[in-house]
């Protein structure tokens, strides 16, 4: 069984404060979901019209364990301290490769 990666980029963040927020409820809800944080910053490089944007990558056992992490009750909280209007992202979860 392949593993599932949750990849967030932040294309802008207008309220840093409730971006902190967010991620105080965000983190422990994702590691109490199976998560394990692999990379979370600024990259270090970027190349072939990538941006220079805020980007944390998540592993999960499989795709079904990051959809409920997204949907545990945990992570909704945290998308609530968030709100509306204050961060715009993209999340994506993605399946590895088997093998």
């Amino acid at each position: 069984m392949s593993k599932a990666y949750w990849i967030s980029t932040y294309h802008s963040i207008s309220n840093p404060d409730a971006v902190a927020a967010y991620g105080k409820l965000a983190g422990p809800a994702l590691l109490a979901a199976g998560g394990k944080f692999l990379a979370r910053g600024m990259p270090s490089v970027v190349k072939e019209g990538g941006v220079m944007q805020r980007t944390v990558v998540v592993e999960f056992e499989t795709v079904e364990q990051a959809k409920s992490a997204y949907e545990s009750p945990a992570y909704q909280e945290a998308l609530k301290a968030l709100g509306t209007g204050n961060a715009e992202r993209d999340i994506r979860i993605i399946e590895g490769f088997v093998g």
